[in-house]
């Protein structure tokens, strides 16, 4: 390890490749809702209807950690980590 402390990486990491992935997807989405339009291509906007979809995943998984983050309460006094699971499942269906 390169002189990583401890609780380095992890959650900052995750949110980072998160919104990389995010900034990524909606570039591409925009880029071929452009060439769609100038084109007039229909295969080229369903490409864009799949990247958007792929970007609107980024805003589930984003929305898993968050709520995963949630503290124990009286509803759910083992936490919320285990609702990442739930979001993650949202995103492969």
């Amino acid at each position: 390890m390169s002189g990583a402390k401890s609780g380095e990486g992890g959650e900052g990491e995750s949110n980072t490749v998160i919104l990389r992935a995010f900034i990524a997807n909606l570039g591409i989405a925009v880029a071929k809702f452009t060439a769609a339009i100038i084109t007039g291509s229909a295969a080229m906007m369903t490409e864009g209807i799949h990247s958007t979809v792929d970007t609107l995943n980024q805003v589930f998984m984003w929305v898993g950690e968050k709520r995963a983050k949630k503290p124990p309460d009286e509803l759910h006094p083992m936490g919320y980590a285990r609702e990442l699971y739930f979001w993650a499942f949202v995103v492969a269906v």
